[in-house]
This record gives C-alpha cells, structure tokens and sequence, in this order.
C-alpha cells in the first residue's frame, strides 16, 4: 500500500496524537496540545509537522520538524521521527526523514539532531542515514494508584508552598525562575530563555499545562523552587520541569514540591504520573527512583552533520 508524505492539514491533530501516543506512550499528546503548538510556534523556528499517510488517508507517520532558533550555536536543526508500532516496515520513517532533512538545510540547519528510541533496530536505522548516537535521557513512570508516596511534609523554615495558580496575575517571577533553571538543565542544543511574551503565549497558556498542580516554594515572596505539572483530563501527569534557583539548591526543596504535586495529582484523580531525565542527570534521577519511579523507556539524541 502507497505511503506519501505530507503537511498536516485541518483535522490531522487527532490522528497525529494518536501516532505519537503509540510509538511513545510515556508523553502526553492530545489533539488540543498539538494544534496549539502548531498555532503558537515561533516563527524563527520553521516548524514543520509532517504525516505520513496510507492511500485511504489513515496516519501512520509523524515527524516534529524544526530549527532551533533558540540555541546558543546557529544552524541546528530538529527532526524527530515517529511510526506507529503497528505499521512498522512501510517506509514512513525513511519518507519523513528525508522531507525533514531537506527543509531543515533548505533553511540553513547545519546540524541535525534526533530523538531514537533506545532499541537495536532503530539504533541500526539512524545509523544506516548518518546519524550517530549522543547523549541519551530516561522516560520514567509512576503508578499512582499503587505508589506508596513519601509522607507530605511541612514546608522548611522560610519557605511558603504556593501553586502557579497563584501567580496568574503577574506569572513573570515564575518566568524568572524558569529561565535561571532551564539555563543549565543537561543539553546538548544550549537554550537561552529570554522572551516573557513568547514563554507566556506557549508555556504559562499551554492546555496541558495544571496550574492548580504546579507546585512552588517560595520564600520571602520570591519563587526559588518549582515542579510544573502537566495533565491531559485522561487521568496522566506529567513533570514537565522540576527546578531550583542556584542559590537554593541543596536542601531538597526539588523533593519537596515535587512530592506535593505528585500528592496533589493523586487527589485529583490522577492514575499515572510521567517524567523524563537526562541520563546524565544523577541528581533527578536519585529524586525520581525515590518517589518509586521506574524506567520504561529510553531515548538516544542523535546528531548528523551536513553541508
């Protein structure tokens, strides 16, 4: 049966959630999620969604497709491939990847890099396109039916637990804080946070984002700790980040917030809780396997060179 690729069209927002739900269950994708995202993309970013479709118009394929326009280094650019597990084989991938290759350098991308699951198979097909093996980070997950929890603990001395719901009529101090953690969270593609307005249209409007679960330490009014929490109304959440200003690090606050929006998710209802680490990062990953989280999966950032 033929497989083409394509741009997604009105309507293509469901069956791409579908796809990436399949190929990687251990993120939140919804329907609204991605025509969000598509919506709100920077467009110094050139991002591109791509299906690929069988003949009779089903998704089988999809690729997230852009330039990382806030890098430290210029010229990088993003192309991750996904195929249902159930149409493995077709060619989507190999289809996918090469439209995302040739708009990626059409728009000066130097550098491509790409997220792999961690399995023979696919480590064989990124290296058979010239893609060789990086760094790699940890899909982690978290039965919260069955978890025994860490007790809820008073907050230290000077320190006030406050939800992002709380900040909703001036969220800039939780920019601020996000911007100083994502700074030096392990990468291999640097990223400067530094555009308010664009973190407000995509990151404090985002539909997956539950403010109401977002967990915040602050102290003498000013936020130094944080665990964003992410849910999709199917009973899932997410980490999306969890960090702590420079100057507070050290006395568990990470754990803190963290562990009462886990506890706060679970009052709400929710069943399942996800979170990703990079491989690398021994600190989180300590805090994650002692909230009982185990690994279910891993993924390998690939990089290629051309031009």
């Amino acid at each position: 049966m033929t497989v083409i690729v394509r741009d997604v069209r009105p309507g293509d927002a469901e069956g791409f959630a579908r796809v990436r739900r399949a190929a990687l269950p251990y993120m939140l994708a919804t329907a609204e999620q991605l025509a969000f995202a598509w919506a709100h993309a920077h467009p110094d970013g050139h991002h591109r969604p791509l299906v690929a479709v069988t003949e009779d118009g089903v998704i089988i394929g999809i690729a997230q497709v852009g330039i990382a326009h806030d890098a430290l280094e210029p010229g990088i650019g993003c192309a991750d491939v996904y195929v249902d597990p159930a149409h493995l084989g077709r060619g989507a991938g190999t289809l996918l990847l090469r439209a995302a290759e040739e708009h990626l350098e059409e728009r000066g991308a130097r550098t491509l890099y790409s997220w792999v699951l961690d399995e023979p198979a696919n480590r064989a097909w990124a290296g058979r396109r010239g893609y060789a093996p990086r760094r790699s980070a940890h899909f982690l997950r978290l039965d919260l039916t069955t978890a025994g929890l860490p007790p809820l603990q008073d907050p230290p001395a000077g320190v006030e637990l406050r939800t992002a719901e709380d900040f909703a009529a001036d969220p800039r101090p939780l920019f601020e804080l996000d911007a100083v953690t994502t700074a030096d969270e392990p990468t291999d593609v640097g990223a400067e946070l530094d555009d308010y307005a664009h973190w407000l249209a995509t990151t404090w409007e985002h539909p997956l984002l539950d403010r109401a679960l977002t967990t915040v330490a602050v102290v003498d009014g000013v936020p130094v700790a944080f665990s964003a929490a992410q849910t999709d109304g199917l009973g899932r959440y997410s980490s999306g980040m969890t960090g702590t200003a420079p100057a507070f690090r050290g006395r568990g606050l990470a754990k803190f917030v963290k562990n009462a929006s886990l506890h706060r998710a679970r009052a709400a209802g929710c069943v399942e809780a996800f979170t990703a680490n990079d491989a690398g990062n021994g600190p989180m990953l300590a805090i994650n396997e002692w909230f009982g989280y185990g690994i279910g999966a891993t993924e390998v950032r690939h990089v290629r060179t051309i031009g």
